[in-house]
């Protein structure tokens, strides 16, 4: 028997709210339903994450949106002494939950990554003295940052609220997909400003702004565009802000560097009241009166094609000044989205952590075209889809669980994610899939080829609705790339030598994955010259491993082993953000010769229980930033993704119930309400797919198979509401903290004597029963 406390929320569903009702009453089994549909908001907290590693922010965003309206908190740059400075690390989404002041609201963000962009467009409110440098977070009174509390903070699915406690002005943010809306409502003055800093940006250095162009078309209405030199290199957008009152006057101030040529513009006073401003470096501010307590509201509108479309864009989905029904139908949006799992769990901290894990990852891939279909490709020319083109593929983390998440729950979104990745390949220069995708560039952070992973899930689950031959034909392109990290001597060696490239050992495991991938898709076309070529080289993991030591291992040109070389390190040692443990593991494909290679079950169990339990000294991650004590459990690393399947492997083994106890486990651990809720970066939803799926009760550990792993549900009962209109069920009897185990499992009457399910058998619908046990199912 339990109590439970019910919180009625008015105003708003952010936790910190000053009405609530509190109602008494024992009932038995669980606690927390969320059957009823439109009710969900109030289970997803934004701000989870934004402590510490998980890098996620807590602004205004519909579900996949461009504009990503949130606050920034410092202006950390990405260069300190002609250097990287890792402080800028921790800034990668702008925004910590630990500092004092805000400086600003910048219009477009990453969630969750472990390397930054974006921060365009910074706006702020400020009163009395005009002051154009955004101060220090030590001495914010020096500029035109403002201190602020969490107790004033509201952060909800597109809606953020927050006092700038300096200047008295309480900050209302929501938007559209391609349109932010802010409303700033302030105290009486005479000397009231709006600043827009033009170069402001995340991972932000001197010369990252190439050019910044604005235009004065009337008193309340402004165009421009800023081109970015960042993680992507030829970045442009164009923008209209428009104001909700007439500003009374308006000024700049150019911060570039002295020019030697300057052309004749010296002949007009360019600082105040000059309409076509153009600069490297440019801050802006306008000037009005204020009364008590009134608001003005701003329209700030994204393109990556020109000011015209900004315009239309915003036109189309703000064409009014009601803040509140802006912010309604985007959080209408969200529950839309939300409803499309509906789960009973324990408590309501799990309640929260399953609906701000779906939150998260529906943000990313966001959509990268205008309202008229229009968008800037990878060759710079402006292309028209006939599907959503998307942008933001962080492909290294997002092929693992949250593009198969995808193919269950957002397939249509998924088919045109994937014809988004197509047309990549169609205006790259290279002519190679992207390795990680953003506005109409390729930044190629991380390793593999993975987008062919994504593609062929796509296509082997029936999602896909183009052309798979020539898909197939882009993923061959790829993997015989011979010029790209190391694929000419991994053709021709079977692995990547060590001395050629410091990633050697992971980038052969990867790759290998992905060949096996393109084998799927090869031998469901019927190409078996392709599927027998790919399917060989699926098999060149083996070539880097080091059956001496039972680990995976640097391997020289001349087919030796490297000598100096530590197991438990994860800096220099032919690893990607990871250790030998971890990617020893690594065979998701083929996890049956992984085993059977490493020993059989008598050595490759204690070997996968003492990753979870021994002990990492903090001094093998110390070199690796993505990597944080938080993220450990034992040797498994949960805060980066390359270990992600790995708890599954017990399924391949005599002892399956382990997964089942350790997934519980990790699930407890890595994940909770708090601000520092991740264990790791949630790298574009990828941390927040695992917790889905994994309390669900199934995970892909090989996407490009049709199979789920069973692992154990943490849900009570779960209704997956599929696109094709029918309902996936899933059931959990004497589901409990201690009852861990699975003891049998029932799909559609019909006992299940096997440790996965089907990509078929979910999307058919149907009942899928777990019986629970406090002990394992040792038979």
């Amino acid at each position: 028997m339990h109590k439970i406390i019910h919180l009625v929320h008015f105003n708003n569903r952010k936790f910190k709210t000053t009405f609530v009702i509190v109602s008494l009453f024992l009932f038995y089994g669980s606690i927390v339903s969320a059957q009823t549909r439109n009710d969900l908001l109030q289970y997803v907290n934004p701000i989870i994450g934004t402590q510490k590693m998980g890098h996620t922010f807590p602004g205004a965003t519909v579900p996949f949106g461009s504009v990503q309206l949130s606050p920034d908190t410092d202006t950390i740059p990405y260069e300190l002494d002609g250097k990287y400075n890792p402080s800028v690390y921790r800034y990668c989404a702008g925004y910590q939950y630990d500092d004092p002041t805000i400086v600003g609201f910048s219009h477009t963000h990453f969630s969750g990554t472990g390397h930054s962009d974006l921060g365009d467009f910074l706006i702020m409110p400020t009163v009395g003295k005009l002051k154009l440098n955004p101060g220090t977070a030590d001495h914010p009174e020096n500029g035109y940052r403002s201190r602020f509390s969490h107790i004033t903070e509201i952060a909800e699915p597109n809606y953020y609220k927050v006092k700038l406690e300096d200047n008295n002005i309480l900050a209302e943010l929501t938007t559209t997909t391609r349109v932010g809306m802010h409303q700033y409502t302030f105290p009486k003055s005479d000397q009231a400003h709006i600043i827009l800093d033009l170069m402001h940006g995340i991972y932000n250095y001197e010369a990252k702004n190439v050019w910044t162009y604005v235009r004065i078309i009337n008193d309340s209405l402004i165009t421009g565009y800023r081109q970015t030199n960042g993680w992507a290199k030829t970045r442009t957008v164009y923008f209209a802000m428009s104001f909700s009152k007439p500003f009374k006057s308006y000024g700049a101030k150019d911060y570039s560097k002295k020019e030697v040529y300057k052309g004749f513009w010296g002949k007009f006073d360019r600082t105040k009241n000059f309409p076509d401003l153009a600069a490297k470096q440019l801050r802006m501010y306008f000037d009005f009166a204020t009364a008590e307590g009134e608001k003005i509201k701003i329209k700030f509108a994204i393109s990556p094609v020109s000011t015209t479309n900004a315009l239309q864009n915003m036109q189309d989905e703000i064409p009014a000044w009601d803040f509140d029904l802006v912010k309604k139908q985007g959080q209408q949006l969200w529950n839309n989205e939300l409803n499309k799992i509906s789960v009973t769990m324990n408590s309501r901290e799990d309640m929260i952590n399953f609906y701000t894990a779906m939150y998260h990852a529906f943000i990313n891939p966001t959509v990268y075209m205008d309202v008229n279909h229009e968008y800037r490709g990878l060759d710079q020319n402006i292309h028209k889809a006939d599907f959503t083109n998307y942008t933001t593929f962080s492909l290294w983390d997002t092929h693992r669980a949250l593009h198969p998440l995808f193919n269950i729950i957002q397939p249509k979104r998924n088919d045109d994610m994937v014809k988004s990745i197509l047309a990549h390949y169609d205006q790259s220069a290279l002519h190679m899939l992207p390795v990680w995708s953003n506005s109409a560039n390729d930044n190629w952070c991380m390793s593999g080829y993975h987008s062919v992973s994504v593609i062929v899930d796509a296509i082997i689950k029936g999602v896909f609705t183009g052309d798979a031959n020539k898909a197939l034909d882009a993923c061959i392109a790829t993997a015989t790339h011979r010029s790209f990290e190391g694929i000419g001597d991994y053709m021709d060696k079977g692995y990547i030598p060590s001395e050629k490239n410091g990633t050697s050992v992971s980038t052969t495991l990867e790759y290998a994955y992905d060949d096996w991938c393109i084998a799927q898709l090869a031998k469901k076309l019927g190409r078996l010259d392709d599927y027998n070529k790919y399917i060989k080289r699926s098999g060149n993991w083996k070539n880097v491993f080091d059956p001496s030591i039972g680990f995976m291992r640097p391997r020289l040109s001349d087919g030796t082993f490297r000598k100096n070389f530590d197991v438990l390190e994860t800096d220099g040692q032919g690893f990607i953000e990871g250790n030998a443990w971890n990617y020893s593991l690594y065979v998701p494909h083929d996890p049956v010769a992984l085993i059977k290679l490493m020993g059989g079950d008598k050595k490759f169990i204690p070997h996968l229980d003492s990753l979870f339990t021994m002990n990492l000294p903090d001094e093998f991650f110390a070199h690796t930033e993505d990597i944080t004590r938080e993220g450990i459990i034992g040797n498994y690393v949960h805060g980066n993704e390359p270990s992600h399947h790995v708890v599954y492997l017990y399924n391949w083994t005599s002892q399956p119930w382990k997964t089942q106890k350790t997934v519980r486990m990790i699930l407890k651990k890595q994940y909770h309400n708090g601000a520092d809720g991740l264990g790791g970066n949630d790298d574009c939803g990828q941390m927040s797919a695992w917790y889905m799926l994994s309390s669900l009760g199934f995970y892909p550990i090989a996407p490009s198979s049709d199979q789920y792993a069973i692992g154990s549900p943490s849900v009570d009962h779960a209704v997956l509401r599929l696109e094709n209109g029918k309902e996936f069920t899933i059931d959990v009897k004497k589901q409990s903290a201690q009852n861990v185990y699975v003891s049998s499992i029932i799909l559609n009457g019909k006992k299940l004597n096997r440790l996965y399910i089907t990509h078929d058998e979910i999307m058919q619908g149907g009942l899928l029963i777990f019986n629970m046990s406090s002990v394992p199912a040792k038979n």
